[in-house]
């Protein structure tokens, strides 16, 4: 590349093909630097010598801007835009107001633009200490008192510390430094590091930054109400938390034996020392997600966000907040490129490093406050007087074995894909203006037929038309998948995916090795792939945006899982290359399994594959083929020669916490590492045979054999509602986007619909309920 003549510390090599995002990033607080987001969900920091060469690099690079995931055009001059522009253009904190993402998303969106980034220690996500209570053997979510005060600093919530820091402020004297509150920001790579110095690779620049070895005992992060307490307490010791804490259970583990040392007290450092209130470091990330999640964090956060990156973080506001850093830690405060002193330069860069850096100013007016729930959600305390929402039959009486519900408002036609098991498709219309009538019918034999009785009468969904009315003996030819499938297989859920847009559909099953995709407007196979050596048994596509592309996993009688690359542009299972006309290519092909492939799921967020056998193995490789562990459910394992039942289901939440079904009776929970939470395996009353999980992650919509839907509590495993018994067996589920509706597609033919509102699960509300 002619704008650069050598490159250092060169370590890997990327197509630009991968290349999803692209971010203008600071570097010792100046904009020298280019963040690249992939599509396997990594990313990688570039520093170069000044800006021109920056301006010059992203004119190479494809114009992938900075893209809609973040709610931000995509187009080469986004990809330089700082960080105000970005929030300014951005709609996500429209989103939180709305309640539309979570307050973790929200603060990673935040620390995105802001740049703050895995890839420097310095310049590290920074997340909010939420509690106040690390010490009490129960926790209350309810109480107010148990929350820290987001409308402060870290650094002010104790009126003693507070002072300490405004008489600082007050009597400095030194000319040529300006006058600060705290001498270190809360993200270095010191607080950085401890935080996470017992997982690699934090282990071994933990020890680089210690010269080798740990730090003294009594330093070492050992207790989480220690750490609060030396918050609350020590003027050297000001700083919040990372992300970590609220979704790694690893980091409070010792897993790698270090010899950590004693403390002056006796006390061997190991594993973190948890609060009385969490029983496993598993329950704390949930208790403290949950805390984070709170209605009491949710109408303050706007307040510690305005500290953090907004109008209190400079200037007038930032002194009568107490706020007032280090100089060193501001961009614009220092021209590094101005200093010709050599040493003068190295000095004030090993400040920089060391004192921290303060995240990007985001905005300069008080960000607007989120929402009440309340607002969002008024119905939550009333009791719903009928679940049911409607029931729609199809003509043909053949079971619903797949439900793809596509019901984004952002589509100009949403829709709810339904395949039955004689291969016939419906795109039935969703309507997103469907309102909750106060009072409907009670009885689930009630038809859709039945109801448009009533004038005026709208329903979420409307049948596809060429679906309503016909010979069901011969299907209509526009709504059929084509040949037959495989005679050894059941035909599940699991034999189809469908893009978002519902513009394809990709079917596996068929005799001759092949899974195909099929234009959805015409039924007409648009292109078949052969990637295996037997018949296409199930298929999975990983979490995409309204455009963009995605993985597409499929597994096979042979033992194995090959990855694909789904062009959404050109609706096709991409090449090499992702270039219209190449021929489809696996991106990886994924061995280890013993036994046919029963299940999958993959995460282009989180670079993993985890697949699932007939004989209950189930693996976990990397996007790029790398087999990363075993999962194994010990208990449902007997003995060498006595294998766990099959895997039929695997889901994962955004937080890495995975589901897996074996046969029809049991479901297990893991961490991302394979750690078993739910021990021993939860056994069900009735027969699962398909499952979904919220966006959230917290909850899971089981539909049975015996025609029930439930919905579990993913930790623990706690059935919290059974909706009303159907006619016949649950063949697949779906949740609607608004995550509003659950959508079950019946043996007899019909899809079912419920209204759910999860809200009403929150722990903050629970004890609402018990009493109503």
């Amino acid at each position: 590349m002619a704008s650069l003549l050598y490159c250092d510390n060169l370590h890997g090599r990327w197509h630009f093909q991968e290349i999803r995002a692209i971010f203008l990033r600071r570097y010792m607080l100046q904009y020298t630097a280019l963040e690249l987001f992939l599509a396997g969900r990594s990313a990688i920091m570039f520093a170069f010598a000044d800006t021109d060469t920056v301006v010059k690099v992203v004119d190479h690079l494809p114009r992938v801007g900075v893209g809609v995931k973040y709610g931000l055009p995509q187009s080469r001059k986004a990809s330089l835009m700082l960080p105000r522009q970005l929030f300014k253009h951005s709609d996500m904190p429209q989103k939180w107001q709305r309640r539309e993402i979570s307050n973790f998303d929200y603060l990673m969106f935040l620390n995105t633009i802001a740049g703050r980034t895995y890839n420097d220690l310095n310049q590290y996500p920074i997340f909010p200490w939420v509690l106040a209570n690390y010490t009490s053997e129960k926790l209350d979510l309810s109480e107010a008192s148990n929350f820290r005060d987001l409308s402060k600093p870290v650094g002010a919530l104790s009126e003693t510390r507070r002072k300490h820091f405004q008489e600082r402020f007050s009597n400095w004297e030194d000319e040529s430094i300006p006058p600060f509150h705290y001498g270190t920001h809360y993200s270095t790579q010191a607080f950085t590091l401890n935080w996470l110095f017992r997982m690699e690779p934090f282990t071994t620049f933990f020890l680089n930054l210690q010269s080798g070895k740990f730090d003294h005992s009594d330093r070492l992060f050992h207790s989480m109400a220690e750490a609060w307490e030396h918050c609350q307490r020590d003027t050297y010791d000001v700083k919040e938390l990372i992300p970590e804490l609220f979704y790694l259970s690893e980091m409070f583990y010792n897993n790698n034996n270090y010899h950590l040392g004693k403390r002056d007290d006796g006390a061997v450092v190991g594993d973190v020392v948890l609060p009385p209130w969490a029983s496993s470091p598993e329950e704390f990330v949930v208790m403290h997600r949950q805390a984070l999640e709170s209605d009491l964090v949710s109408c303050q956060l706007n307040q510690w966000i305005d500290l953090i990156f907004g109008y209190k973080q400079r200037g007038p506001e930032a002194v009568r907040a107490t706020n007032v850093f280090y100089y060193l830690t501001y961009e614009g405060t220092l021209n590094l490129n101005a200093i010709d002193n050599p040493q003068i330069r190295e000095s004030l860069e090993q400040q920089i490093l060391n004192f921290g850096q303060t995240p990007v100013q985001l905005m300069t007016d008080p960000h607007p406050p989120r929402h009440s729930i309340m607002t969002m959600s008024p119905l939550i305390f009333q009791p719903c007087q009928d679940d049911l929402c409607m029931l729609m039959k199809f003509i043909s009486n053949s079971a619903i074995v797949h439900i793809s519900a596509n019901t984004f408002p952002q589509l100009q036609q949403p829709l709810v894909l339904s395949i039955s098991q004689n291969l016939v498709f419906g795109l039935n219309r969703w309507n997103n203006n469907y309102i909750q009538p106060s009072a409907q019918p009670s009885s689930l034999n009630a038809s859709i037929n039945d109801r448009t009785a009533t004038p005026n009468a709208e329903y979420p969904v409307t049948v596809d038309p060429l679906l309503a009315f016909g010979n069901p003996s011969q299907p209509v030819p526009k709504r059929h998948l084509g040949d037959a499938f495989d005679q050894r297989l059941q035909i599940t859920s699991k034999n189809f995916v469908a893009t978002v847009d519902c513009r394809s559909i990709i079917a596996c099953g068929y005799p001759d090795y092949s899974f195909r995709v099929i234009d959805t407007e015409t039924a007409t196979v648009r292109q078949v792939i052969y990637g295996h050596g037997d018949v296409v048994t199930c298929l999975a596509r990983s979490e995409t945006g309204l455009f963009s592309d995605c993985y597409i996993a499929s597994g096979s009688l042979d033992c194995t899982v090959v990855l694909w690359h789904f062009s959404q542009v050109h609706q096709a299972i991409a090449g090499e290359y992702n270039v219209a006309g190449e021929p489809p290519a696996p991106r990886a092909i994924l061995t280890g399994h013993d036994a046919e492939i029963t299940a999958i799921y993959v995460s282009a967020e989180h670079g993993n594959v985890i697949s699932g056998s007939k004989d209950g193995t189930v693996l976990m490789h990397t996007t790029q083929g790398d087999l990363l562990r075993r999962i194994v459910c010990n208990d449902l394992t007997l003995n060498a020669t006595v294998r766990a039942p099959p895997v039929s289901n695997i889901l994962m939440s955004r937080d890495c916490n995975i589901v897996i079904f074996y046969g029809t009776e049991y479901i297990a929970t893991f961490t991302g590492t394979g750690r078993q939470l739910n021990k021993p395996a939860h056994k069900s009353a009735e027969k699962i045979l398909c499952a979904t999980l919220s966006r959230d992650g917290e909850y899971i919509v089981l539909g049975t054999e015996n025609g029930r839907i439930s919905i579990v509590r993913l930790f623990p495993l706690q059935v919290l509602q059974t909706f009303p018994q159907t006619d016949s067996a649950t063949r697949s589920i779906a949740l609607s986007s608004n995550q509003r509706f659950i959508l079950g597609g019946l043996e007899s033919g019909a899809i079912v619909i419920f209204n759910v509102d999860f809200n009403k699960w929150h722990f903050e509300y629970k004890q609402r309920y018990i009493h109503r």
